[in-house]
């Protein structure tokens, strides 16, 4: 866009600096006043024919053919640039738009990020990092790097609006994320969230406190708070600086040789109805699972290897990124 003004710029000037030159040159060779020295400009550069304003002197006449040679060209050639540069922004424009909706109305069972401030640009590094589908509302206009254009769907407007939301498929989608900068903001996207698609997953940022039961009235399924959480992290960097530095080794995006990850089991999978030792996950991919979360929303910490495995179960896994993987086409499929 600031390439487009600065050529739409140039040509302006171009313009300008053409009809200035002649007007000067007839005020000063002919004597005559700015406007009749305009308007003989103008009347000379379109080459519209009209009769001279005065009777031209021979240097009056030498000067107009010196601008009818470099002044004509010189507009015909700003003015041709010019429409093209506003018809192909226009259609640029045009296009783009048409691009943008055609993204979002393919949207299905993606991910809505409501702010893309310090949090959100977070939220968004990794939701791309594991390959998922999302888009993200932001108020203020975002740069962006070349690459990040074709692989960020970012939407400009007001995330507490019922029809953005509805804009971003909020129908197709299967979680929202709200990490806007005001708790007052995050609350108006909950209840319009909430009330658009009601089984939806929402997980909202608090800033005050107090302000989680007020999310989680409004319809939050989860609530967290930054500043809460950032203490805590600290406090424990200073009084178990060895469980700090675990989970962070295990939680770091991109490490390949440890990750936790929770691996839902489904219908039709070969680990269902086998116990935790059965079906190998420790002893033959050094995988440790330190909790199960039942279907029903019951978590059991530290399962036994007689554990038995059942449909609808998530593992909380920590595991080699690789072997991991293995468990999760396990989980999904037959052998």
């Amino acid at each position: 866009m600031e390439d487009f003004r600065g050529k739409i710029v140039v040509v302006i000037s171009l313009i300008v600096f053409v009809i200035g030159f002649g007007t000067i040159g007839y005020m000063s060779i002919e004597g005559w006043c700015f406007w009749d020295s305009f308007y003989m400009t103008v009347i000379t550069l379109t080459t519209v024919g009209y009769r001279e304003i005065h009777e031209l002197s021979f240097n009056g006449q030498l000067f107009t053919v010196v601008l009818l040679i470099g002044g004509v060209g010189t507009m015909l050639y700003a003015l041709s640039t010019g429409a093209k540069f506003i018809l192909e922004g226009e259609l640029q424009e045009i296009y783009g738009r048409k691009r943008l909706e055609k993204k979002l109305r393919d949207l299905k069972d993606h991910y809505i990020v409501c702010g893309y401030g310090r949090m959100g640009k977070i939220v968004a590094r990794e939701l791309k990092h594991n390959k998922l589908k999302f888009a993200v509302i932001e108020k203020n206009e975002v740069l962006l790097d070349p690459d990040e254009k074709e692989e960020f769907l970012i939407i400009q407007g007001d995330a507490t609006k019922d029809e953005l939301l509805k804009r971003v498929g909020i129908e197709r989608a299967k979680c929202l994320i709200s990490v806007l900068p005001t708790d007052a903001e995050n609350l108006y996207v909950v209840l319009s969230a909430r009330g658009l698609k009601p089984e939806l997953l929402i997980v909202a940022r608090a800033g005050e406190e107090g302000s989680e039961q007020k999310l989680l009235r409004a319809g939050a399924d989860r609530v967290v708070s930054p500043y809460h959480i950032g203490g805590l992290r600290m406090a424990h960097s200073v009084l178990k600086p060895a469980v700090v530095d675990f989970i962070e080794f295990a939680t770091k995006s991109g490490n390949i040789d440890l990750q936790i990850e929770e691996i839902t089991i489904q219908e039709g999978s070969d680990l269902v109805g086998n116990s935790l030792d059965y079906c190998g996950i420790g002893r033959d991919l050094g995988i440790i699972v330190v909790a199960i979360k039942e279907k029903s929303g019951e978590m059991k910490f530290n399962p036994t290897f007689r554990t038995i495995i059942e449909a609808g179960d998530t593992l909380i896994a920590v595991g080699e990124t690789s072997k991991l993987e293995i468990l999760e086409n396990m989980a999904v499929k037959k052998k």
